[in-house]
């Protein structure tokens, strides 16, 4: 069973995770790497276009040269490929936000003017309306060549995705993981998505019964509907984070609910927030509720995709 991926340490080390589960199972596997149009561009991925990271691989599994497609689940497109199932959505990873500064420091403790990078319209939005006067720089590269930045003193900080650090084994680097109610995470942050062709369906099982998990399928379909209703009414940064809840039924018995936090951007720059919860089987529902709460409060144009 070939397993593709991109190249980058990064996508290498969460596509293990799932070869090692298949190998587990009794599958015999081999990681195939995959150059992408965003692995070969250093443009803002703005310039690039949606799907950079994943278009590559996709065509890649329809046209057989492999069998399962593993991606970050935040840079595919929100319009499905028919082409293709979603056959695993495994464990999600810490979806939150991180600072990795110099001399240990935190946002707060960050001087006003000080250099904070980021290739995230989403983060950026963000940073800026917490109102502490950072000097917000644009950046690209791999967490290596982020890092470096700030070890060089090119940049006081820069802001990655948890997940990642996790999965590279790097959480000793970070300086801050950053409050949801300070900076909200990219849609699907943290989430892998394992794909293969429609209508295989021994892959489809095997990968069903070995790497899926039933929660993050739940609120990863919220936060991708809240993403994709918003596309069609707005181009502003967006965030999302989805939970698994406890609650109380009319009855007093404990039930889990799905609970979803979502944040968009004014054209004043100011970040708008609005919240639903629901049962576990409504995710698109919360997501469509949710974004149109915020495309009611005025989410507006503000830039271009995540990076």
């Amino acid at each position: 069973m070939k397993i593709g991926t991109r190249g980058s340490k990064l996508a290498l080390a969460q596509t293990q995770t799932i070869a090692d589960a298949l190998i587990a199972a009794g599958a015999d596997v081999e990681i195939v790497t995959i150059k992408t149009p965003g692995d070969l561009s250093m443009k803002p991925i703005a310039e690039i276009g949606i799907g950079v990271f994943t278009s590559a691989l996709r065509d890649a599994l329809a046209g057989g040269e492999i069998d399962v497609a593993v991606h970050s689940y935040k840079d595919l497109p929100t319009a499905p490929d028919e082409r293709l199932a979603m056959a695993g959505v495994p464990v999600r990873e810490d979806p939150r936000d991180v600072l990795i500064a110099r001399d240990g420091l935190t946002l707060g403790e960050l001087p006003q003017g000080a250099k904070v990078g980021t290739g995230s319209p989403r983060r950026a939005a963000q940073l800026e309306a917490l109102g502490f006067g950072l000097d917000i720089v644009p950046i690209r590269g791999n967490v290596d060549t982020r890092i470096r930045k700030v070890r060089d003193g090119e940049l006081d900080a820069v802001v990655l995705a948890r997940a990642g650090l996790a999965r590279l084994g790097r959480l000793d680097e970070i300086t801050e993981t950053i409050d949801p109610i300070q900076m909200l995470p990219c849609p699907a942050q943290g989430a892998l998505a394992v794909e293969c062709r429609a209508g295989d369906v021994d892959v489809e099982h095997l990968l069903q019964s070995t790497v899926d998990d039933t929660a993050t399928r739940a609120v990863i379909a919220a936060e991708r509907a809240m993403l994709r209703t918003l596309e069609a009414g707005c181009e502003a940064p967006v965030g999302a984070l989805a939970d698994v809840v406890e609650d109380l039924n009319d009855d007093g018995a404990v039930v889990l609910r799905l609970s979803l936090r979502g944040c968009a951007a004014a054209d004043t720059g100011e970040i708008l927030r609005a919240s639903a919860t629901g049962d576990l089987t409504e995710g698109e529902q919360l997501g469509r509720a949710v974004a149109a709460e915020l495309l009611e409060l005025g989410a507006g144009v503000l830039s271009g995709p995540e990076a």
